[in-house]
């Protein structure tokens, strides 16, 4: 995921910029009163035990932060290399060319770039064979072309697109680690010029049709995938997040109504720029094309013939992952986080139960059943780890205030602008809702909220789960469903944990909450993780630089987490420039496998490869501990 700047304005803020009387439900945002968190997060007594290390599920001491261009591990462990950008996923075809030369038709058989969410699918009838499916969420032009700008003609635009998507490939354990199968049957892309359908509620809508597919039902690709999620009936979910900024339009005196202005849509591209070769994503001539994206998209890993499918009724927005549950009753659930600030989380419940005895019967399961959206009280402003209630809220059409007296005349629009209704029941806007993980041991869910330097500004009063103003380091939100069933309408949160620096900021509200400590720091929290254990890894995406706020903080990390103590170790930091993001266990939880997105992002990185004069290679990492343990242990 690519960080905001300070002074970049969301979606939000330029809809209301352009037109606060014009955009529906704006008032309900604005209008509460803003408190400024003074005195928060003091020193508790919970200090000393995390200084004193007494957890007994965290069996390794916390390393210190790097900055180096390689893996830092725990003594006893170790790390290879899965599977780099552009490795070719059969024998016969084309090698990755550092040069930047290679085409469009190759990049579309190489492994994808800036891998991100990752899910392994273990075959049921051998322990030593695994699919794994990968996000690509984005491309580093300075890389992927010789000249390292933008594109400049429909190739290029096409190579980048071919970049992105999904890479499903197979694993195989040999002795003691795992390699990637080259040439598997299994192995495939689905990138931005796959053919995939649309189902559920918004497919076939009007919003949906264009020149290319008059049945609002077919579309190519599926781009800008963050990460994903695992279903119990063996299928993965990938998320389509910044899609935005893949389109802009040849009309520079274009204008865009309310929901397309909601969603982001400006007339120059955010630094991809493929409207100007490829129209379909022209916003002058194929307006629609922008409804069509930022779905969950389903993919069943086992079958390279299947079509991949866009699930409407799960909502349209910057999805982040997709967070499986099921209900007392037996019916599944799917939260999810729209990562921009000030925006919202979701939670999908299915119409059906899932049938554990027949996957395939759960083939169309998610595209029946309720959205709702999430809406946190103001707690009881503890000055350490607030806690307090929420509802979540139906959005069905029909229903509170989404119906004719918002101009909405269908379930279609409902889901295709799911931001606008959240907005018009008064959702709570969070700090960049990212990750959601559910643990496996007592139900309870976590969220990332990753950072907000805009919180206490208009709109967005300080209070509740999201405690500081010009929030630069992020927390991790815990909630609990009424009575422990996903199914209920109401909820208990706290703060798991509130990230900062204690060196620069100490006794302040930058230092974080009592389970941060020197030795353990760190800003912007993204992806999460739980392994069998219930240790919960987090993963950060935030300031590498070092210095300032973040000073001590060396490159992005690794950590793990003790949910019940709160405990805090670092676990693993990443080279230079890079997000550690996706994150995997193989069956026996001998091996954690973790990606490593664009090293070297702004340059200073040959990982993990260290040739000459090389290029740097987002990769997907092995890691295992050296005696053949559990990670972790």
């Amino acid at each position: 995921m690519n960080l905001l700047e300070e002074d970049q304005p969301t979606d939000l803020e330029q809809l209301v910029g352009f037109s606060r009387r014009g955009f529906i439900g704006a008032g309900a945002l604005c209008g509460a009163a803003l408190f400024l968190g003074g005195g928060l997060l003091s020193r508790s007594a919970l200090a000393a035990s995390v200084s004193a290390a007494s957890s007994q599920l965290l069996g390794f001491d916390s390393i210190n932060t790097a900055t180096g261009d390689s893996i830092s591990l725990p003594p006893g462990y170790r790390s290879s290399v899965l599977i780099s950008w552009g490795q070719p996923l059969h024998a016969d075809g084309p090698a990755f060319d550092p040069s930047g030369k290679g085409t469009a038709s190759a990049q579309e058989v190489q492994f994808g770039d800036n891998n991100d969410g990752m899910s392994l699918f273990a075959f049921p009838d051998d322990p030593n064979r695994a699919l794994m499916a990968i996000n690509n969420e984005y491309t580093n032009y300075r890389y992927l072309y010789p000249h390292g700008g933008m594109p400049t003609s429909l190739e290029e635009v096409r190579k980048a697109q071919a970049s992105e998507g999904v890479s499903v490939i197979e694993i195989e354990r040999k002795g003691t680690g795992w390699q990637f199968v080259q040439s598997s049957p299994f192995n495939r892309r689905i990138h931005g010029n796959t053919p995939i359908r649309l189902s559920g509620p918004a497919a076939g809508h009007a919003l949906l049709r264009t020149p290319a597919d008059n049945t609002g039902t077919r579309v190519l690709g599926t781009f800008q995938n963050c990460a994903n999620g695992k279903t119990p009936w063996g299928t993965y979910l990938t998320c389509e997040e910044n899609f935005t900024d893949c389109f802009g339009s040849t009309d520079h005196k274009q204008s865009f109504n309310a929901a397309q202005k909601r969603y982001g849509a400006v007339g120059a591209s955010k630094e991809i720029n493929w409207h100007p070769h490829d129209p379909r994503f022209d916003m002058a001539t194929n307006p629609n094309e922008l409804n069509r994206h930022g779905w969950v998209v389903e993919i069943d890993p086992f079958d390279p013939q299947s079509t991949p499918v866009k699930r409407t009724a799960l909502g349209r927005f910057k999805h982040e992952n997709a967070a499986l549950a099921q209900t007392r009753d037996g019916r599944a659930v799917v939260y999810m986080g729209d990562d921009e600030r000030g925006e919202f989380i979701y939670k999908f419940i299915s119409r059906d139960k899932i049938d554990h005895a027949d996957p395939k019967a759960n083939r169309d399961l998610l595209d029946h059943g309720t959205l709702y959206v999430a809406r946190f009280d103001d707690g009881d402003k503890n000055p350490d780890r607030p806690k307090g209630q929420g509802l979540w809220v139906e959005l069905s059409h029909g229903k509170n205030g989404l119906d004719a007296s918002n101009q909405i005349t269908s379930q279609a629009e409902v889901l295709i602008n799911a931001r606008l209704a959240g907005s018009i029941v008064n959702a709570t806007r969070m700090d960049r809702p990212e990750w959601i993980v559910v643990s496996p041991k007592d139900g309870q869910v976590y969220c990332t909220l990753t950072n907000n330097a805009k919180r206490g500004e208009d709109g967005q009063p300080v209070g509740g789960p999201n405690p500081r103003e010009k929030n630069v380091y992020g927390q991790i939100l815990r909630w609990k469903a009424h009575k422990g069933d996903h199914g209920a309408d109401s909820f208990d949160w706290d703060l798991f944990v509130v990230a900062g620096n204690p060196v620069v900021h100490a006794g302040q509200p930058k230092g974080g909450s009592a389970n941060i400590t020197p030795h353990n720091m760190f800003n912007s929290p993204d992806g999460m993780g739980f392994d069998e254990a219930g240790r919960l890894w987090i993963l950060t995406d935030g300031d590498a630089s070092n210095s300032g706020d973040f000073a001590g903080m060396g490159n992005n990390q690794m950590l793990c987490a003790d949910p019940d103590s709160g405990e805090i170790r670092r676990f693993m930091v990443g080279p230079v420039g890079c997000e550690v993001t996706g994150i995997s266990f193989s069956p026996d939880q001998k091996t954690l496998f973790v990606g490593i997105q664009h090293p070297g992002e702004n340059g200073g990185s040959t990982f993990p490869e260290h040739l000459p004069n090389g290029k740097p290679r987002s990769s997907v990492m092995a890691i295992s501990r050296e005696d053949g343990g559990i990670v972790g242990t």
